[in-house]
């Protein structure tokens, strides 16, 4: 069983030590325990520091590509790397290292694929009156479109398998949290949330930078997953809502007609044809989404397949270096890739 715990990055060469200092050198039922860091197009000496740190792997990004692109990088190069389990932390030592073992014991145990660590966030110290309600808010929404409750939807403190990370596209910029659960739902993965603790914060979010900013990129994210994976769903409820204004403004043009007031609640009538229109038309839009998502559904399963098959092939190219070199210790060594 061999653990990778990456860690995306932009200009955190102030906190990675503190960050790497924190996490643990061994865990129970974890023969291998390994730490890989993305450089996203740090400015600064991010990369250098994780070197002189000892960190495992090192990976480094040509350019600032944002949190979700950082979030993939590292998902491929934990595979690469024969990860059987890969454990997702922030660079600003928000949360707390220890508990990287409660979110590892579910899958173990052979619970879940995925667990999110649970912050607490109708209660944490940390997060104002509002961004506690939109935090409440926005797990709520998430977890009726995943179908399975998730108290923190947000929390990039996660850890998932080797199958689940291969499972998983992202096509947001902006952040993996939200789109990521939608889809393990949509597939009907085994989600499990553990409670965790934080740390006091290092610096501010910068995801968070505004709270108009954060509501307009998550709101979409949370919108575009939710149509991606559950597009009948969506356009069979706008279409019926269309179709259901249409019906009753026919049946009111009908009750003032039967009453000898028909001419003067003909636009009525005319309303009632567009609605019924618009509403059979979102219906037949519906229809198509829905074939073009079981097309969507085959091209990721050749995706998972492909991904597989690369990655397999990459151990077998690595096995040969790994048997003439020392075996792989859950400690830190000096050097990067």
């Amino acid at each position: 069983m061999k653990v990778i715990i990456q860690i995306p990055c932009f200009n955190e060469a102030q906190t990675l030590p503190q960050t790497v200092a924190a996490l643990p050198r061994s865990l129970t039922g974890v023969e291998t325990l390994e730490y890989l860091v993305i450089d996203d197009g740090s400015s600064d000496a991010t990369a250098e520091v994780a070197q002189g740190l000892g960190v495992h792997h090192v990976v480094r990004l040509a350019a600032n590509g944002g949190l979700a692109r950082a979030f993939v990088a590292g998902l491929d190069a934990c595979i690469a790397r024969g990860a059987d389990i890969i454990v997702n932390t922030d660079a600003d030592n928000q949360y707390c290292a220890d508990d990287i073992a409660l979110l590892v014991a579910p899958i173990l145990a052979g619970r879940a694929q995925v667990v999110v660590g649970d912050r607490g966030v109708a209660s944490h110290r940390d997060f104002s009156a509002t961004k506690r309600r939109l935090q409440r808010m926005g797990s709520w929404v998430v977890s009726q479109a995943a179908n399975t409750p998730i108290p923190d939807a947000t929390s990039g403190f996660r850890a998932l398998t080797r199958d689940a990370a291969l499972h998983t596209v992202v096509l947001s910029e902006y952040s993996y949290t939200l789109e990521t659960l939608i889809q393990a739902g949509a597939r009907r993965t085994p989600i499990a949330h553990v409670a965790i603790r934080t740390n006091p914060p290092t610096r501010p979010s910068r995801l968070m930078s505004s709270l108009p900013h954060y509501l307009s990129h998550s709101g979409a994210t949370i919108v575009r997953a939710y149509t991606l994976y559950r597009p009948l769903r969506v356009f069979f409820t706008l279409g019926f809502i269309f179709i259901a204004l249409g019906l009753a403004l026919g049946g009111r043009f009908l009750f003032y007609y039967a009453a000898g007031q028909g001419n003067g609640h003909v636009q009525s009538l005319i309303l009632t044809a567009v609605l019924l229109i618009v509403g059979f038309q979102i219906l037949l839009i519906g229809l198509v989404a829905d074939l073009i998502g079981a097309n969507r559904k085959m091209i990721e399963e050749l995706l998972y397949r492909q991904r597989r098959a690369d990655a397999a092939a990459a151990a077998l190219v690595a096995a040969p270096a790994e048997q003439s070199s020392p075996a792989h210790m859950p400690t830190l060594h000096n050097g990067a890739d």
